[in-house]
């Protein structure tokens, strides 16, 4: 069985990943190292349960949307609404793209995906809302990035159309 192509237009960062970090706070060798990189103290390299983007996303979650619960044999059945309302707090996602086994990373504010199966109709008018959005998206992906410490090789956000394969 191959894979199959499939594509998401997102507004936000690239943040790299695998392949190369595009961010600022790396090691000497472009690695994502939380004992050499002060501000990357709330990621822990050698957990092996999660990588970099599920600490990423539990940062997030508990700095910005001041959400910490976890998981347990003990929670009650409200758990998975107040973890979406908590994601939906954010005003940002994570998503990835590049091949399964070199995954690479986006932080976005806006996703429009499409799969392999399909032809979206973009109409530009949508890509450029109105300024009061943008600012949202803006401000949220700023809010998102000082949680994380974090500074993209990027300068501001952008469009970013990217292809992955699943």
């Amino acid at each position: 069985m191959g894979s199959s192509p499939s594509a998401f237009l997102a507004y936000g960062y690239d943040l790299g990943g695998s392949d190369r970090w595009k961010i600022h706070e790396t090691d000497e060798f472009g690695g994502l190292d939380a004992s050499s990189v002060s501000t990357l103290a709330w990621y822990d390299d050698s957990d092996d349960a999660d990588d970099f983007i599920e600490q990423a996303k539990r940062r997030l979650l508990a700095a910005i949307a001041e959400f910490t619960e976890e998981w347990g044999d003990n929670q009650d059945g409200g758990y998975f609404d107040r973890e979406k309302a908590a994601k939906e707090r954010l005003g940002v996602t994570f998503d990835t793209y590049s091949y399964g086994e070199y995954p690479m990373y986006v932080l976005a504010a806006k996703v429009i995906e499409v799969g392999d199966d399909q032809a979206l109709i973009v109409n530009p008018q949508e890509l450029t809302p109105d300024l009061g959005e943008v600012l949202r998206w803006n401000d949220a992906l700023n809010v998102a990035l000082e949680a994380l410490g974090i500074t993209p090789e990027q300068e501001n956000p952008s469009w970013l159309l990217c292809a992955f394969y699943s």
